[in-house]
């Protein structure tokens, strides 16, 4: 008995005849359409790289961010539907909110991971209600637990990470991301590889234009979330550009 257009698609509350729930599944792909994001966790904090598409040459210079500071201890990267994700990174920012107001403490990551997956899966089981294209990336440093990346996807799962990807480039960015000593690497180190890899990802056939973003947090930045310095920015800019030239001219020699 196929699925497909069999009306099961209909609702995000209601389960086809294999077990599939396809609602949540073109969520996943709404993500899979998206730029490339990507989070490595190194042995003294996390980086953040977006690879955020332009459409038109219009468009001004860091608009619709993709990155996000959750509180000043917390970090987050988001890919898929714009929209969505500016709902879920409020979500996210008031139950940071209302933990420090309660407990008089910032939250902790796991916490804050939990309750934001909670609330995504809510959008996952009822009919009126349709889940959100989005996956979030969220990052934390700090002396006593160290660095710590977590990724919630459009089902409300949540999952930790020593190094992650999700969006169109996913598969090729986990390839490049596994041939790294993430463990033994520094921000700065990491932040030259996020960019690296960001480039290498971009299919400029179907996307000519992309802006590069990138944020960290860690040990650096005294645990606080904050966009890459403009020189080590350049910097790393130019490491990946020169990495995809070599790249493409050994392709040619071959």
């Amino acid at each position: 008995m196929s699925s497909i257009g069999s009306g099961y698609d209909l609702s995000a509350g209601q389960f086809s005849p294999d077990g599939r729930v396809f609602q949540v599944e073109y969520a996943i792909k709404a993500v899979e359409n998206s730029g490339s994001v990507i989070a490595l966790r190194g042995k003294d904090g996390v980086v953040f790289g977006v690879e955020k598409i332009i459409t038109s040459k219009l468009y001004e210079e860091g608009s619709n961010r993709r990155v996000h500071s959750i509180d000043t201890h917390i970090g987050a990267a988001v890919a898929g539907l714009l929209s969505d994700a500016r709902a879920v990174i409020n979500r996210a920012r008031d139950e940071s909110a209302n933990y420090r107001d309660t407990y008089q403490v910032p939250i902790p990551l796991k916490s804050l991971t939990e309750r934001l997956g909670k609330y995504m899966h809510y959008f996952t089981v009822y009919g009126s209600l349709r889940p959100f294209g989005v996956s979030i990336l969220l990052g934390t440093w700090d002396e006593t637990n160290g660095p710590k990346l977590m990724e919630i996807d459009p089902s409300g799962t949540a999952r930790g990470f020593y190094g992650c990807a999700v969006g169109k480039g996913k598969q090729n960015a986990k390839t490049e991301i596994e041939k790294l000593d993430l463990a033994n690497m520094t921000c700065k180190e990491l932040v030259k590889e996020v960019a690296k890899v960001i480039y290498s990802v971009h299919d400029e056939v179907k996307d000519k234009h992309f802006e590069l973003e990138l944020s960290w947090i860690g040990k650096e930045t005294g645990g606080t979330h904050q966009l890459v310095p403009q020189d080590i920015f350049n910097e790393a800019k130019t490491y990946a550009e020169e990495a995809l030239n070599d790249s493409d001219d050994e392709d040619t020699d071959m």
